[in-house]
């Protein structure tokens, strides 16, 4: 097995960062990750543990459905009790529980999301995976019981079912009738952040690109989704398309000042939007969505036990996808698959989830 890489994402920004490096299941290496260092880290697998007292977690039970539906569902479902509207969070889910219960349920804003990012970038590393503290820490035996480990000023709670990190003179309060057993060995803390490296709870990460997507179209879009059973990636595509077009027409004035914004070469054109229109139709993945789509389809199709799980497309962020897979190999293959058909297949993000890897990719022009 690679190694993985752990890195402990601190509360102050101008913090170095601790770090572990995991190999056959133990610690090979330990150290700190200064900011803007010379030399930069060695690429690897790379796990980053966020502070989670700005994460919500729950466990919902979820609609049947896909994964950006389950996302939409969690969205509509707290949306009473979130500060935040829909166009500022990420939503990320956990593995698929057992038939009758509830699935974890993580949602963060986007824009403390980009931050650890950033922070991560200025230590020279790129995060496969991201998970809030809170769900690090052990899951007790017993429903009465809260584990409680200390990362930086906040404390990690878990219990059964649930997960939050807060400050220690709130501890007693959120605990309430439940006793708070503190976890202070450092071989029992470092062994579950190991645990937590080598199989992510949820990967914060995961639906980055996904939720922007679905942000801009706000709570409208979430309560819709919420209520679909299953949904095809060819009918995401049509519904996407559909969309699309009727916001042109109907939102023509709005859609000029955007171009002027962002393609301000576009402006002075007589229809700037048809114009955008044929930009986009231009851009890849060469021959077109039908032609991208059907590439794929064969080149998932090519390999063993892969499994395609969500397509999107946006004109705004280009193509997308979600591949489900048995083996890191496996991504490899189905991007020689696709340049063979004059695409390049770019890995956004991958999760491992209980023996299985999901791969987040992206599809352009391999010219």
């Amino acid at each position: 097995m690679k190694p993985t890489r752990l890195i402990l994402i601190p509360s102050m920004g101008s913090e170095p960062a601790p770090y572990l490096v995991i190999a056959d299941g133990r610690v090979s290496e330990r150290g700190l990750l200064e900011l803007d260092a010379v030399e930069r880290p060695e690429p690897m697998r790379t796990v980053a543990v966020a502070p989670g007292a700005d994460v919500t977690i729950r466990w919902l039970d979820l609609p049947p459905g896909g994964p950006a539906q389950q996302r939409a569902a969690a969205l509509w479902m707290l949306k009473d009790s979130l500060a935040a509207p829909a166009d500022r969070l990420s939503v990320a889910l956990g593995p698929v529980p057992a038939a009758g219960r509830p699935r974890l349920t993580a949602l963060v804003g986007l824009s403390l999301l980009q931050a650890w990012t950033d922070y991560l970038d200025a230590l020279g590393v790129r995060a496969d995976a991201i998970v809030p503290d809170s769900l690090t820490v052990p899951e007790p035996d017993e429903d009465d019981r809260l584990n409680a480990v200390a990362f930086g000023p906040s404390t990690a709670l878990r219990g059964r079912d649930f997960a939050a990190s807060v400050q220690p003179d709130l501890v007693e309060l959120v605990a309430g009738a439940r006793r708070v057993e503190p976890i202070g060995d450092a071989g029992a803390v470092e062994f579950a952040l190991i645990d937590a490296a080598l199989s992510p709870p949820v990967n914060l990460l995961s639906s980055q690109d996904r939720s922007r997507g679905m942000a801009r179209r706000g709570w409208g879009l979430a309560s819709a989704l919420a209520g679909l059973v299953m949904i095809s990636p060819l009918v995401l595509v049509a519904a996407a398309a559909a969309r699309d077009d009727i916001d042109a027409r109907n939102n023509a004035e709005q859609a000029r000042a955007e171009i002027a914004r962002v393609a301000p070469d576009l402006a002075a054109r007589p229809d700037p939007v048809e114009a955008l229109r044929q930009r986009v139709r231009a851009a890849p993945p060469p021959g077109g969505v039908v032609a991208a789509t059907a590439a794929l389809f064969a080149a998932v199709e090519g390999v063993e036990g892969a499994e395609l799980d969500l397509l999107i497309v946006d004109p705004a962020a280009g193509m997308k996808a979600s591949v489900t897979h048995a083996d890191y190999q496996d991504m490899q293959l189905i991007s020689r698959g696709m340049r063979d058909k004059g695409l390049r297949v770019t890995e956004t993000g991958t999760l491992d989830d209980r023996g299985r890897i999901v791969s987040d990719i992206t599809i352009g022009s391999g010219q």
